[in-house]
């Protein structure tokens, strides 16, 4: 088992924090679920250069997956993660277990009205509510300076920076970029559940924005002949099944049919029965 410090309870974890502020550290945090690639390690090692004191969760939250999805299932390997996290000079890794923060007569929930009625909000409609509510109690456990986010989740990083300002919270939120297989693919814990064939298919929402931002920078502006040329790249590909493929505001995810600003492409496909998530920035 890895040296790293590690820290399960709220009320230790609260009590660390009060020590780091009370030095005049500075604390950057970073929330995960676990099961550690690239993409996550990315983060920590922002966090080492943002801040004095780099605290990093991993919680699988029962509360932002549905009934039918796939928290049973969902990949976790707590030793392999704390030895990622101590190679990293993480200095806290914050394990709650799930009863510690959802005690029995649990019933609070922060919901925001607008950004979660977009893309994955549609298709997951409790994914954001328990999104909001883990990163709130998270902020108030661990109370930190910075907390940093990947953009690969672009939806969670607006969600989490609008529910930040409007209830006035003291931290900065960092977005970092989404980090990639030499391939193209996106990073993301989920791709151990694909099979070498559907790994394979899963290169088609790389490959669909790539092109996207091709014709973006050829002078293409209709948003409808790029999601349509998405859609052919990806329904190409056998076992994939598109949640969807929208170009939207970057701030408001507003849908937008002419490109004449930065717009975000954003797509939710199934390979099989893994649903990936991917975006891109489109700069006309």
């Amino acid at each position: 088992m890895s040296a790293i410090k590690t820290i399960n309870k709220i009320k230790d974890m609260q009590e660390y924090s009060d020590r780091i502020h009370e030095g005049g550290e500075c604390m950057v945090f970073i929330p995960t679920m676990g099961f550690l690639h690239q993409g996550h390690l990315s983060l920590m090692k922002k966090g080492r250069e943002v801040a004095d004191v780099v605290v990093a969760s991993i919680f699988v939250n029962p509360a932002q997956f549905g009934p039918n999805e796939d928290l049973a299932a969902y990949p976790r390997n707590i030793e392999r993660d704390l030895e990622l996290l101590e190679k990293e000079h993480v200095d806290i890794a914050f394990l709650p277990d799930a009863k510690e923060i959802y005690p029995n007569g649990f019933q609070t929930y922060v919901e925001l009205n607008y950004l979660p009625n977009h893309l994955c909000g549609l298709s997951r409609p409790v994914l954001f509510r328990g999104v909001t509510t883990i990163v709130l109690k998270l902020f108030n456990i661990v109370k930190p300076h910075i907390a940093i986010f990947g953009q690969k989740d672009y939806q969670q990083l607006l969600v989490i920076k609008q529910m930040v300002c409007d209830l006035n919270y003291d931290i900065e939120v960092i977005g970092a970029p989404t980090v990639r297989e030499k391939d193209g693919l996106a990073m993301s814990s989920r791709n151990s559940y694909l099979s070498s064939e559907e790994r394979i298919h899963a290169l088609s929402l790389y490959k669909s924005l790539k092109k996207a931002m091709e014709m973006v920078e050829a002078g293409v502006k209709d948003s409808s002949i790029i999601i349509k040329e998405a859609t052919d790249i990806i329904n190409s590909h056998p076992d994939t099944l598109i949640d969807y493929i929208e170009i939207c505001d970057s701030e408001t995810l507003d849908s937008m049919t002419t490109i004449d600003r930065p717009a975000l492409m954003a797509l939710a496909v199934k390979v099989g029965t893994t649903r990936l998530i991917d975006n891109m920035v489109l700069k006309p």
